[in-house]
């Protein structure tokens, strides 16, 4: 059901959303009878994902055929290649979650006009739990108006993050970013779904997040709920440009300005080289250059080869 004080964009994401939240609770009454499989060790893709990706985009298309998609299983195959509205989705994020019978799942719908989010949906389908948000309009659970927690110290704020899980992971680096935080606050959560973590943050439930390997789709619609309720959004530089960078901090800003130095440290992006080698491979893909990406990625590539060992990226985050 639409609500007339939603922007009409986003009254068809929450259709969506609401749409594939029906597929996910139909399916969680029998989970053992979904069917499973791998995309590598530990990350998992169900025929579920699948269903609730895609009646999203067959919503979104049906309204504006003319708008690009952006989505974890089927990334770019639908949708307007060369539009500047794109919808960032990721129809189930939490999926070890769900195929475990784990209550935290949610499907996740944001909406990008010239790279820049300007409409979020999350929607938390175990507890009809709808969060939204429109650039320079707020954010809301339900018809409720959000705002990030008052807490001010960092000792007293609860905080939410991701586990290494894939092969690979850079396990000892996991541990020392913990060893840095754990002292300092009340109590770290891994839920095990980025987008309600952000949601969360945006909701004032926890004072911050913190997670590497992270997605576009994992953090575009909770990036601008906590913007929208006051909070601050980076890479773990404290720089704006996260989106594409795969590490991310959300905190109120009192608790974001004690996070960064702690978490800055860790950053993939800490010097000017890598961070301009994103910045212009973004680019080349935002102009259809793919040569131009191919060459940028390569030298990503050599660049991280050629780190010492511990400037390795922190652990990817939780499926």
């Amino acid at each position: 059901m639409s609500s007339p004080n939603l922007h009409p964009m986003l009254n068809v994401a929450v259709k969506a959303a609401r749409a594939a939240g029906a597929i996910i609770n139909r399916a969680a009454l029998d989970i053992e009878s979904v069917r499973i499989s791998q995309k590598q060790v530990n990350d998992y893709v169900t025929e579920v994902d699948q269903a609730s990706e895609q009646i999203i985009i067959e919503t979104l298309l049906g309204a504006y055929p003319g708008h690009g998609i952006h989505a974890e299983e089927s990334g770019q195959e639908y949708g307007a290649r060369d539009s500047e509205f794109v919808w960032i989705i990721d129809p189930l994020d939490g999926t070890t979650n769900f195929i475990h019978g784990f209550p935290v799942y949610c499907v996740s719908i944001a909406l990008a006009v010239q790279g820049k989010v300007e409409q979020a949906c999350i929607y938390d389908p175990t507890r009809n739990d709808l969060f939204t948000a429109t650039r320079g309009r707020g954010a809301y659970l339900n018809d409720r108006r959000l705002r990030v927690s008052k807490r001010t110290r960092l000792e007293e704020s609860l905080l939410s993050h991701g586990f290494p899980f894939r092969p690979g992971d850079n396990l000892q680096r996991f541990l020392q970013i913990m060893g840095d935080v754990m002292p300092r606050v009340a109590g770290l959560r891994r839920p095990g779904a980025a987008a309600l973590d952000l949601a969360y943050v945006a909701a004032g439930f926890t004072e911050g997040f913190f997670e590497t390997g992270l997605q576009p789709w994992d953090v575009a619609a909770g990036s601008l709920l906590v913007q929208e309720a006051g909070g601050l959004v980076g890479n773990f530089s404290g720089e704006a440009d996260f989106l594409h960078q795969k590490e991310c901090v959300a905190a109120s800003p009192r608790i974001y300005g004690q996070l960064v130095p702690i978490l800055s440290k860790y950053s993939k992006f800490a010097s000017a080289g890598e961070k301009a080698a994103v910045r212009q491979t973004l680019k080349a893909r935002q102009s259809g250059n793919e040569t131009a990406a191919s060459a940028m990625q390569g030298h990503e590539t050599q660049t991280a080869a050629l780190a010492p060992a511990d400037d390795e990226t922190a652990p990817p985050a939780g499926n």
